[in-house]
């Protein structure tokens, strides 16, 4: 399982909201902070709007802001959006059907394994919990 740059740049997306609350924030501001083209992040932005991930805003005062507290989001929540499948095979894909080798398969209890560890860490990790791991003054060395 690779996360593609979709994925990577929704993550940077709903962080940068979370650390600039209030009103909503226009697209250019996000574009230039995250260095991500307008373009690309303008894709990235609608689906999340239409997931309901985030409220966006048209006109004079537009932009982008959170729909909910940043501790409501999970990472696994956004990369299953951005990514469809977080599945490491094929076969785990909910949307796959089922495997004729199933039954005889011995490696499927451990691709299982897998998926079942993938989801949980990732689902175990809120935007809150990233905004906590990178705070001003947490670079002191001695």
């Amino acid at each position: 399982m690779m996360i593609s740059t979709k994925g990577r740049y929704a993550l940077r997306v709903m962080i940068d909201l979370a650390e600039h609350p209030g009103d909503s924030v226009p697209l250019k501001e996000i574009a230039q902070r995250q260095d991500i083209s307008e373009k690309y992040l303008e894709i990235i932005l609608k689906s999340l709007v239409r997931e309901k991930f985030l409220i966006g805003q048209r006109g004079k005062g537009g932009g982008y802001r959170l729909s909910k507290a940043p501790d409501a989001y999970t990472v696994g929540s956004i990369l299953r959006l951005t990514e469809g499948s977080l599945a490491p095979v094929a076969c785990l894909d909910q949307k796959a059907e089922q495997c004729p080798r199933l039954t005889s398969c011995r490696t499927f209890s451990m691709w299982h394994g897998l998926d079942k560890l993938i989801q949980e860490y990732l689902d175990g990790i809120t935007i809150a919990d990233l905004m906590a791991a990178y705070q001003a003054g947490d670079d002191y060395i001695i």
